[in-house]
C-alpha cells in the first residue's frame, strides 16, 4: 500500500453539546461502525484501529468499484434493514468463522456512507479545510452507487433542526456540526454531536461486579413487556467509584443469591434466548469476559437518561438520575418510551435533485 495517509488513523471525535451550532456544516450522526477507508488495496481500519476488512467481504468490492483508486475516506459502517438503520444487524456482522461472514454478507450486506476525506491520489488533505475536503469528497465520489454513499449536509440551522427532529426515526442517531474552516485531527473532539435526551423508568434485576473490586460495576435494567416477561434492556454504568460503593449498601436489602424464580433464571442457557440480549450471554467483542451477575429481587425502580432505542433495549449505556422509590416496578413497560416519527432512510440517502 502506497498513500499520503497510511494506517492506523485514530478517526477525528465530536464533543456532546445540548444544541446544535451554527457551523455552517450539519449533517446526520450514522449509528454505525466508525471506520476509515484506505483505498489502494482496500482496507477498513475501525475507530480502535483495528482493521475490519475480514468481516465486510462485500463491501470491500463495493468501495473498489465506487472510488477513486487512491484515496483515504472518513466515513461509517452501517447496515440498512428495511428502510431504517439496523446496528443488531451490523453488531452480528463480527464474528470470528469464515463461513458465517460470507454467509451474513449475503444476507445482511453492509453499505458505506462516507463523510469526510483524508486523501485523494497523492494529496494529504488532514491540513486542509473542511469545507474544501467536503468539496473535494462529494466531486470524488460524484458516480458512486449503493451501497457506497455521500452523507447528505445542510447549512441552514433550521434544516439541521427538522432533521434532528425527523430522522431518528430511520434509527439515525442525531447531528452532528462541523467547523467549515477546521482541519482533520485524529482522536481529537473538534466537532460538535448533538443527540436525543430521554428518561424511563426501569426495574433494576441484578447488577455485575466492577473489575476492580467488591463494587457494583453496572445496574441491569428490565422493562415488562405485553406477553409479561422482563426484559433486560440495557444497563446504567458509569458512577464515581465512592458511588460504587454506596450503592452496593442500596442494593443490599433487594439481593438474592438464588435465581429460582427470577426473571431471568434461565440466561445461561443461551439457546433460551437466541437472537435476544441476555444478563448472561457471552460478549460478542469478548468472549472471555465475564457477564455474570448477582440477582435482584425485581422491586427497585430506577430513572434513567438515555438517547435511543435501538430494537428492544438502549442503544447506549443508560445514565443513573434517581431512585423511584414511589414507582411500582410492574407499571415500568414500554409504554412509557418516545416513540420517534417515522422516516424514510431511502429518502435520507437519495442524491440531491
Amino acid at each position: 500500500m502506497d498513500l499520503p495517509v497510511m494506517p492506523p488513523v485514530s478517526p477525528m471525535l465530536a464533543k456532546a453539546v445540548p444544541e446544535i451550532p451554527d457551523l455552517g456544516h450539519t449533517e446526520p450522526k450514522w449509528d454505525g461502525f466508525r471506520t476509515i477507508v484506505f483505498r489502494d488495496d482496500v482496507v477498513l481500519g475501525s475507530r480502535n484501529e483495528r482493521p475490519m476488512t475480514r468481516y465486510f467481504p462485500e463491501l470491500v468490492e463495493s468501495i473498489r468499484a465506487n472510488t477513486p483508486e487512491r484515496c483515504v475516506l472518513d466515513g461509517e459502517i452501517v447496515v440498512v434493514a428495511g428502510d431504517r438503520l439496523d446496528f443488531d444487524a451490523l453488531q452480528q456482522r463480527i464474528h470470528p468463522a469464515e463461513s458465517r461472514v460470507r454467509l451474513l454478507a449475503g444476507q445482511t450486506p453492509a453499505s458505506f456512507v462516507a463523510f469526510d476525506a483524508l486523501a485523494l491520489g497523492d494529496e494529504d488533505l488532514m491540513r486542509t479545510p473542511f469545507g474544501d475536503r467536503r468539496a473535494r469528497l462529494v466531486d470524488a465520489l460524484a458516480g458512486a452507487q449503493a451501497p457506497v454513499h455521500v452523507t447528505p449536509a445542510t447549512a441552514d440551522l433550521a434544516e439541521a433542526r427538522d432533521w434532528f427532529a425527523r430522522f431518528e426515526g430511520a434509527g439515525l442517531d442525531g447531528v452532528v456540526a462541523k467547523p467549515l474552516d477546521g482541519t482533520y485531527q485524529p482522536d481529537k473532539r473538534t466537532m460538535f454531536k448533538v443527540k436525543h435526551a430521554r428518561t424511563a423508568d426501569c426495574v433494576v434485576a441484578g447488577f455485575r461486579w466492577h473489575k476492580s473490586g467488591p463494587v457494583v460495576g453496572s445496574l441491569l435494567l428490565g422493562l415488562w413487556t405485553d406477553d409479561g416477561r422482563l426484559q433486560h434492556v440495557g444497563v446504567a454504568a458509569s458512577f464515581p467509584m465512592a458511588r460504587r460503593k454506596s450503592l452496593l449498601d442500596e442494593l443490599a436489602p433487594y439481593r438474592d443469591g438464588d435465581l429460582a424464580g427470577h426473571p431471568w433464571a434461565q440466561w445461561a442457557d443461551q439457546s433460551a434466548h437466541e437472537g435476544k440480549r441476555m444478563p448472561g450471554a457471552v460478549s460478542r467483542w469478548n468472549a472471555s469476559k465475564d457477564l455474570s451477575f448477582e440477582p435482584l429481587r425485581p422491586e427497585l425502580v430506577v430513572e434513567v437518561a438515555y438517547d435511543h432505542m435501538e430494537g428492544d433495549r438502549f442503544r447506549h449505556t443508560a445514565q443513573f438520575r434517581r431512585w423511584r422509590t414511589d414507582r411500582d416496578p410492574a407499571t415500568c413497560t414500554y409504554a412509557q418510551l418516545e416513540e420517534p416519527v417515522g422516516f424514510r432512510l431511502s429518502d435520507i440517502l437519495a442524491p440531491p435533485a
